[in-house]
């Protein structure tokens, strides 16, 4: 082959090298980008009055007499709402029962969609509940709440060849005419002044406890419930994994029992992890009485079995690789068989031995 043949061929699989890099990075950003963005949204956020008020009573943080002046202004800001609404449930005491009944709908409506963006009127009895008893925390879905009170969402199936269109209405026109009709013009244009959006950076979220079904609050728990299950599982799975994987590979002769020993150890590792939570359930909870319900420890040792067959065979492979003059050269030396594997081969084989926990340490968290 000529030099500049092999020359031109080098550069042409070099940029086809440097052309897939670039596709790979591409297409990693757009997967990771949208996840990154979300994450980072649970951080940093516009957060309304009601984000502050909510941290102030139930988790008692933040400035006190700041937060406290805030929801006396946006009380004062959302006062003529409530207004408006009493006056025209009074009004709709002296309307006929025909008009009466056209209005109850969308006044429930109207008003339930008010107790979602800015929580339950001051006159209402405080709901048990916490997602009840507090409006819109997030500016971003202030403005959805918003626009679900001012519009009605309707379906337009008048084309028979093709699917539903979705047609949004003034709710304004509903109430033309009425004491409740101001209402609208109100909610959006004082918006702002009845949540007091601010930028919010929000890093208790990894300290705080959750709150009504994860609703608000953060993820403490969830965080140490996951450093717990995978430290207790790699305490449970990674001596018995190695003592295991060098009885395999140094102590076990070929043979029957052997093969029917490996065999086990590769069924294990195929097995769904569902099913490991039942035999956990069965054998640690009801057979053993580890604990009365579910617990960390029960949780972890059922992951310890998981990730069991993962690190025997991780393990087994890295003291394999070994070579074999280490083990020879030692045992020359007048070394015993069991000081050999505790002396040359598992430093040897070290690394490997922590890849293989690391990678079923990854496998337990998730």
């Amino acid at each position: 082959m000529r030099l500049g043949t092999r020359k031109l061929l080098d550069r042409s699989f070099s940029g086809l090298g440097l052309l897939a890099i670039a596709l790979m990075a591409a297409a990693a950003l757009i997967i990771l980008v949208p996840i990154f963005r979300r994450g980072v949204g649970a951080y940093v956020f516009r957060g309304t009055v009601e984000h502050r008020r909510l941290l102030m009573e139930k988790f008692d943080q933040g400035p006190r007499k700041k937060v406290s002046a805030e929801v006396e202004a946006a009380r004062s800001a959302r006062e003529p709402i409530y207004t408006m609404l009493s006056t025209f449930k009074a009004e709709l005491k002296e309307m006929p029962y025909k008009d009466r009944r056209a209005y109850r709908d969308s006044l429930r409506e109207v008003t339930e969609g008010i107790a979602e963006l800015l929580g339950p009127a001051p006159d209402e009895p405080v709901p048990v509940m916490p997602r009840l008893q507090y409006g819109q925390t997030r500016w971003d879905r202030a403005r959805v709440k918003l626009e679900h009170v001012l519009t009605v969402e309707t379906w337009d199936y008048s084309n028979p060849d093709a699917m539903g269109v979705l047609v949004r209405h003034p709710r304004q026109a509903e109430f033309k005419g009425t004491s409740l009709e101001p209402l609208f013009e109100y909610v959006e244009t004082h918006l702002e002044e009845m949540l007091l959006p601010r930028r919010t950076f929000y890093w208790r979220f990894l300290t705080n406890r959750p709150l009504d079904a994860h609703i608000f609050g953060g993820i403490l728990p969830e965080v140490l419930g996951t450093l717990y299950l995978t430290i207790g599982a790699m305490l449970f799975a990674v001596p018995l994994g190695i003592v295991a994987a060098i009885y395999f590979s140094e102590y076990a002769r070929e043979g029957p029992l052997l093969r029917i020993l490996r065999t086990c150890v590769g069924t294990l590792a195929g097995v769904p992890s569902i099913v490991f939570g039942l035999f956990g359930l069965a054998f640690f909870i009801n057979t053993l009485g580890v604990s009365h319900s579910k617990s960390v420890l029960a949780g972890a040792l059922t992951l310890g079995l998981l990730v069991l067959p993962m690190v025997i065979r991780a393990s087994e492979e890295a003291i394999m690789a070994v070579p074999r003059t280490y083990k020879e050269a030692a045992m020359s030396v007048g070394a015993g068989r069991w000081h050999t594997v505790l002396t040359v081969i598992l430093p040897a084989a070290l690394p490997g031995i922590l890849t293989g926990m690391v990678i079923s340490m990854g496998r337990a968290a998730g």
